[in-house]
């Protein structure tokens, strides 16, 4: 058994950005660095913890983006996987979920892994589309939300999944997608020596040459056009405190302005 982990690298959750003309100044994150995306950490630990407690052959990270993309790969690398690999290629530019999730599919298949893991979402297109488009394009049983993983052998696994009503156990046969809430685990810290391990580390790049890419990709597979963005409007706010004597004379003052307001 063989594992892949999807990462993607974004914005910190404290940056703060511009819109200009429609632009997002994406170069100028208020001095705050790009992270691993949060949801992925979990998806990442997961990963470590197949090959540490069910015999999986290999953790590999994988990702795609630029040579920055790297730092999220030899995080990955520091807290525990086994390989990293990017995807690269100028016509991947543009690509959106679908497109994204059609390159990952190729590369997942190379890899020969039978499990790709997946965070819930990223929190820059915040989406939640790329593991199910994942799973489509590679043929694959999704399975998503999984709070927890009961069991696995060399066919199978059993999961839980978390839903509106509550949790759901499922078995599904292997090959299988699975993205990840935050419920299944605690991310591990990388240690020194895995960090010194990983900053030594050469990442191989896979383009589109190396893959057999089935669908469409770049600018054409797109369905959502980012072409204008702007900032909400701003909103002058007030704030008013409401004293009383006592905690029903408050609350008494509290739904009485409410009522004025017309907020209930």
């Amino acid at each position: 058994m063989k594992v892949v982990v999807c990462t993607k690298q974004t914005p910190s959750t404290t940056a703060t950005f511009t819109v200009n003309n429609g632009v997002v100044s994406w170069d100028d994150p208020g001095g705050k660095p790009n992270v691993v995306n949060p949801w992925d950490e979990y998806a990442i630990e997961e990963a470590i913890r197949l090959k540490e407690n069910h015999g999986a052959e290999a953790a590999i990270a994988l990702t795609a983006g630029g040579e920055s993309a790297d730092d999220v790969l030899k995080t990955a690398l520091a807290m525990g996987c086994t390989e990293a690999i990017r995807v690269e290629d100028a016509g991947f530019a543009g690509s959106g979920s679908r497109g994204t999730a059609n390159i990952l599919a190729a590369a997942i298949k190379k890899t020969g892994a039978d499990i790709a893991f997946f965070g819930k979402q990223a929190i820059d297109g915040d989406t939640g589309l790329t593991p199910v488009m994942a799973a489509r394009a590679l043929g694959w049983t999704p399975l998503t939300y999984v709070s927890a993983i009961k069991s696995v052998s060399d066919d199978s696994i059993t999961v839980e999944r978390q839903i509106e009503t509550g949790t759901q156990t499922v078995t599904a046969p292997l090959p299988v997608v699975i993205s990840v809430v935050k419920e299944i685990n605690e991310p591990r810290y990388p240690s020194f020596m895995g960090i010194r391990k990983a900053s030594r580390a050469t990442i191989p790049v896979w383009s589109a040459a190396d893959l057999d890419i089935e669908g469409a990709y770049g600018p054409g597979s797109a369905k959502v056009d980012w072409s204008e963005i702007t900032q909400p409007p701003s909103r002058d706010t007030v704030v008013e405190f409401i004293s009383g004597d006592s905690a029903e004379e408050i609350a008494a003052a509290l739904a009485t302005k409410l009522f004025e307001e017309k907020v209930i």
